[in-house]
């Protein structure tokens, strides 16, 4: 019987692309989840919280390397420290981390930072953690995937203004695409903090508003404000982008379209 891989957040919008990728290759998969599951396609999941640690030292066990895409705005930090603790005590060997480029480039200072840019400084203490846990580790930090920027549009056009960052700028990469290459790595050696993977092009908010406006049917009046703070001024200086690493294929029109047949 083969270690099986474990998963955190296997069910959100990155892990749910994880998981039967790693079946592709031929890998035992554990997904580790809140709510229980039935085991289903070669699946074993296993309930647990990364959030308070609970059921995961039954989650780590006989699993030898974990790909941990379980994160979120707010505890990312007490996540990665719960998931190092169960993992240096069963002696895991690779330790595989999603983080989000411009981690170690936006500075969270004040409230307004930590209000919209609080991300940022939580992947980054959740990086700090799995560097000096012990455990052999990689680390990827991606750009802002298509679906976050559709469901940030989303909420903004909910109003008869959408009020966007003024100068701020993305380079959306495709989840799928970024699953592949975690996999990759799962299932190579520990490689320290690997090189970012971004989108292939960049893009005015505004741009990217328009686009969802013209896609979706919506008439809004767009309105770009232009955010206080220091992290708002990394942003729109670029803090966010990699264009030396725009390696991603599906660009945004692209995933807009198939979004549209699908109801946006």
């Amino acid at each position: 019987m083969t270690s099986p891989i474990l998963v955190t957040g296997g069910t959100g919008t990155l892990g749910r692309l994880v998981v039967p990728l790693l079946r592709d290759a031929g890998c035992d998969v554990r997904v580790l989840s809140r709510h229980g599951h039935e085991p289903g396609d070669g699946i074993e999941y296993v309930t647990g919280d990364v959030s308070t640690g609970e059921g995961l030292d039954a989650a780590v066990k006989g699993a030898e390397t974990i790909v941990h895409c379980a994160g979120s705005a707010k505890g990312d930090a007490d996540k990665a420290r719960h998931l190092v603790r169960a993992a240096s005590r069963v002696g895991v060997r690779h330790l595989v981390y999603i983080s989000v480029v411009g981690a170690d480039q936006v500075p969270v200072v004040s409230g307004v930072d930590r209000a919209m840019f609080g991300y940022f400084a939580a992947k980054r203490a959740a990086e700090t953690i799995v560097a000096e846990s012990g455990v052999p580790w990689t680390t990827l930090r991606a750009t802002q995937f298509h679906d976050w920027i559709l469901t940030t549009l989303r909420q903004m056009a909910k109003l008869p203004v959408m009020p966007l960052w003024g100068g701020v700028r993305f380079q959306p990469v495709d989840a799928g695409e970024v699953a592949a290459r975690l996999v990759e790595l799962a299932l190579d050696r520990p490689a320290g903090l690997v090189p970012d993977m971004a989108g292939p092009r960049v893009y005015g908010m505004d741009e990217l508003a328009r686009d969802y406006l013209r896609a979706s049917g919506k008439r809004r009046l767009v309105l770009s404000v232009r955010t206080p703070g220091r992290a708002a001024a990394a942003y729109r200086a670029g803090a966010n982008l990699a264009p030396e690493r725009a390696v991603g294929r599906r660009i945004w029109e692209d995933f807009l379209i198939e979004q549209a047949k699908r109801g946006l």
